[in-house]
């Protein structure tokens, strides 16, 4: 038999020392030149449906292709994509992504560590254990004498899922992994507020509970979970024979921000001895504002948090994590020892960890390095600062809305998101004059609904700024506590809109842009955002 040493010619993937240093100035200049341009681009491009198919057109190639045709076909998409990290992004809870969590993505890249386990990422999964020690130390979750557990996942619904899981099987029949949910007599019931993330009752289908069993709770006006409905229809399911397990708590509601009464939530949850989760994906993060603490009063007491760098660490996409109080628990929710090839033989116990304990993932990629990495470079005193500076630029914007004669505010910023309408005088004078004899508004709200719809498309379609949009249960005079289409600006911005001038420099600004969309609002011109 002929020994092989080396690889036919044409069946490596290697490259030269040359080619990779030219592959990496190219991409490097690349991704540089947008970080320094994206204030320039469109926030939406110029685009439609296919578009970008078409101008890359490429078929499936036969043969490598130039570098230079690559390039331009990056630039291409780049142009054609959405920026988060625009300055005059208000779309959604998606921040920009820092420059150093970027490049130490490129590093997790290289190294390519499938982190299951210490045994296949040794140093991986140790930086993981110091990410998650960190995440809970800044939310005020965990410290020396009270100790979180947790692992990063793609985002906050995979981890709301993997918690729901671990609620779900400390209160089941002990059986219940092996012969499912088909001998179970009675529900078992989880409750959240009528705020509450999508993610919640898609979890409740996904483990087979039923979206139906996730029981919403009616909402203050500060649209925080009511805790006397909550302990109220507690007793009544209990009385018709449910199955409580779990009650979940939103620190940062995604429509507006709104922090639920964790300290009372826990307290219910302690009474009636339910799992207790609280949804942080979002708003969990803003703890680390001195001025915003007390809203999370309670956080420590939770079973299970989830919580995103990829939304307000300004890490790159894909950076969720769970964390959590009981490491048993856990295990015995996700642990599985009947495959050969995920047998652990190591007898340090530390050699011995894997992630696939925790959660349902067995391929995971180095998720902890861009959070590692970003909280070094930055340190969390200057995080701390970018984010009380959002929570700023959300309360003037309020205000600003607040003191508009043709806007209302629909639910005044608790975090970094303002909820608004435009509402042109005429309207507002008929909606006025209809409440005040006692008459309901309802064909004025429904067409302030599709005039905000307008204005939201003009908006996200003219590429100076974006916003989304929510429905809202508001109590205004032009609202009267119905169901409305609010328009919704999240701030989430390292690259803050502020950076460049100071403060007062804004009014004038949100001032041209109101009246742009006052014209687009009376004439409905879908282009007045051109």
């Amino acid at each position: 038999m002929t020994q092989r040493t080396i690889r036919p010619e044409g069946t490596s993937l290697d490259i030269s020392a040359a080619e990779m240093q030219e592959l990496s100035a190219r991409v490097t200049q690349l991704v540089t030149e947008y970080f320094s341009e994206v204030s320039t681009l469109p926030v939406f491009p110029n685009t439609s449906a296919g578009k970008t198919a078409h101008e890359i057109a490429a078929a499936l190639p036969q043969d490598g292709e130039r570098l230079e045709q690559l390039i331009d076909d990056c630039r291409t998409i780049i142009q054609n994509s959405r920026h988060n990290g625009h300055p005059r992004f208000f779309g959604y809870v998606a921040s920009p992504a820092n420059p150093a969590g970027v490049f130490a993505d490129l590093i997790a890249s290289a190294l390519n560590a499938n982190v299951t386990s210490w045994r296949s990422g040794p140093a991986a999964t140790e930086i993981e254990h110091k990410v998650i020690e960190w995440l809970a130390l800044l939310i005020g979750y965990g410290d020396s004498s009270l100790p979180a557990f947790g692992l990063l996942t793609s985002g906050g619904s995979m981890a709301n899922l993997i918690a729901l899981m671990m609620a779900h099987r400390s209160h089941a029949a002990p059986d219940v992994s092996s012969t499912g949910l088909w001998n179970v007599s009675a529900p078992m019931t989880l409750y959240a507020s009528d705020q509450v993330h999508m993610s919640i009752p898609k979890a409740a289908d996904i483990l087979g509970l039923g979206r139906a069993q996730v029981r919403l709770i009616p909402c203050d006006d500060r649209f925080r979970m009511n805790v006397k409905f909550l302990r109220e229809t507690l007793a009544a399911d209990l009385q018709s024979g449910l199955r409580p397990f779990c009650v979940i708590a939103s620190a940062g509601t995604v429509n507006t921000g709104a922090v639920d009464p964790l300290d009372d939530i826990a307290a219910v949850a302690h009474e009636f001895k339910l799992w207790f989760h609280i949804d942080g994906a979002y708003g969990a993060l803003a703890a680390l504002d001195e001025t915003k603490r007390p809203l999370f009063r309670g956080i420590e007491q939770a079973d299970s948090i989830s919580l995103d760098p990829h939304k307000w660490l300004y890490v790159p996409i894909d950076s969720g994590c769970l964390l959590f109080r009981d490491e048993a628990r856990a295990c015995a929710a996700f642990s599985f020892d009947s495959a050969d090839y995920i047998k652990v033989h190591e007898r340090n116990a530390a050699e011995a960890f894997a992630f696939w304990n925790y959660g349902p993932e067995l391929s995971r990629r180095f998720r902890a390095l861009k959070i590692w990495l970003t909280l070094r470079y930055y340190g969390m005193q200057r995080l701390a600062r970018t984010i009380a500076e959002d929570l700023a630029i959300a309360a003037y914007l309020g205000e600003r809305v607040q003191a508009a004669a043709d806007f209302e505010l629909l639910a005044a910023p608790q975090l970094s998101i303002c909820c608004f309408r435009y509402v042109p005088e005429p309207l507002a004078t008929q909606s006025q004059s209809l409440a005040a004899n006692g008459e309901s508004s309802a064909e004025i709200n429904a067409q302030l609904d599709q005039l905000n719809t307008n204005i939201m498309n003009a908006v996200q379609r003219g590429g100076r700024a974006y916003l989304s949009s929510a429905v809202s249960t508001a109590s205004l005079p032009c609202a009267r506590a119905s169901q409305i289409f609010a328009l919704r600006a999240p701030i989430l911005m390292r690259r803050s809109i502020l950076s460049a001038q100071p403060r007062e420099r804004i009014s004038p600004r949100i001032s041209a842009d109101g009246a742009r969309i006052t014209k687009c609002g009376s004439v409905r011109n879908n282009d007045c955002w051109g």
